[in-house]
């Protein structure tokens, strides 16, 4: 369906990003009579159909390893289509969290409308599927809205869950997390991975002896099931609830892509970034250092530093270093993905608005 777009002043811009309720109420007004805001006039081909539960809603994704423009990339497709941005950042659902995770600041939130940021105190969890339960809504509440809802981030985890579904796993039972938690104090991460060994080598095999998350994790879900977690996901059925169009970012040379990340962690530091992590140990006496918000890169090796079980040098270099890590991670997903649309952010050549910008036509 052709929609046209028409053109609002600068004013009435700002009325919508400080006055939402009535804004909204001003949209669905102008989409009743088959006119919508956008920022520039021009007509755009992306369908706007009601949508059934049985529909796949179709949604944009742009997605990537840390510090490689995502964020950037949406905020100028936004300048050419009226768009939402969902977040699909597993650190930026937190509050409080804002420099460590390169969150956007309040002027980009406020220029184009941002999702799942914010929805979370580092004291709670948020799981792959309670993403997924999000997503779909807002995507779906995003066109009905006849805006075009493009999913950005670096959380591959959970976009391996939108793209081939959600496993069947059992829920986090806090009782056995507790129960991991003080056996891993009492007898060290190691007899955790050696149990689980035992009774998954197959799961045991893929991870790391130093991954306490994914460990933990997968011995909680055996003694909730008595069912290896390997097992589990053999016998995962497919289920994909939206029609993604991707382009993924690949930086090339990786060097680059590294040199980045640690201008990127320095600005940070100078930001404040030691100081956030501070004021989150006060404002919430109960966070811990094991819970998933202080296992973001940064966070953790910031908090053994504010332990003083590191120097500041050190500090420095091992957050720089999981962060490269985190990045190596993340680009190794993507290859597993074999996302057909893919490009390099450093090429010259790149013109990632303007691919973006064509692939949302065809939706």
């Amino acid at each position: 369906m052709w929609m046209q777009f028409e053109e609002i002043a600068p004013q009435e811009a700002q009325t919508y990003h400080t006055d939402r309720q009535d804004s909204e109420e001003r949209i669905s007004k102008k989409c009743a009579a088959g006119w919508i805001f956008a920022k520039v006039s021009f007509s755009i081909s992306f369908s706007l159909y009601p949508i059934t539960p049985m529909d796949k809603p179709a949604a944009l994704a742009l997605i990537g390893p840390t510090a490689s423009g995502k964020t950037a990339a949406a905020l100028q497709l936004a300048q050419k289509i009226p768009l939402e941005i969902i977040s699909m950042d597993s650190a930026l659902v937190y509050r409080g969290m804002d420099i460590g995770t390169a969150k956007p600041d309040a002027g980009e939130q406020a220029a184009v409308p941002h999702h799942l940021i914010d929805i979370r105190t580092p004291c709670e969890s948020y799981s792959a599927a309670e993403f997924v339960d999000d997503c779909v809504r807002l995507v779906r509440e995003i066109r009905a809205r006849g805006r075009l809802p493009v999913i950005v981030g670096g959380t591959m985890m959970y976009y391996h869950a939108l793209s081939s579904g959600l496993n069947e796993l059992p829920p986090a039972n806090e009782t056995i997390r507790s129960q991991l938690r003080a056996e891993k104090e009492r007898d060290g991460l190691a007899a955790l991975y050696a149990q689980l060994q035992q009774c998954d080598p197959i799961t045991a095999a893929r991870l790391q002896a130093n991954d306490s998350q994914r460990i933990e994790r997968a011995l909680e879900i055996f003694r909730i099931s008595g069912t290896p977690m390997s097992v589990l996901l053999e016998n995962h059925t497919q289920h994909t609830p939206l029609q993604l169009h991707t382009l993924a970012l690949l930086p090339e040379p990786r060097a680059q892509l590294h040199q980045t990340i640690a201008r990127r962690f320095m600005r940070m530091l100078e930001q404040g970034f030691v100081e956030e992590v501070r004021h989150l140990q006060r404002l919430y006496p109960e966070l811990d250092p094991e819970l998933p918000s202080m296992r973001a890169v940064g966070y953790r090796q910031a908090w053994d530093f504010l332990a003083e079980k590191t120097d500041h040098t050190t500090f420095i270099a091992q957050g720089i270093a999981a962060t490269r890590q985190l990045a190596k991670r993340q680009i190794t997903w993507l290859r597993r993905f074999a996302i057909a649309d893919s490009v390099n952010p450093y090429d010259a050549e790149a013109n990632i608005t303007e691919r973006l910008y064509a692939m949302a036509q065809r939706i």
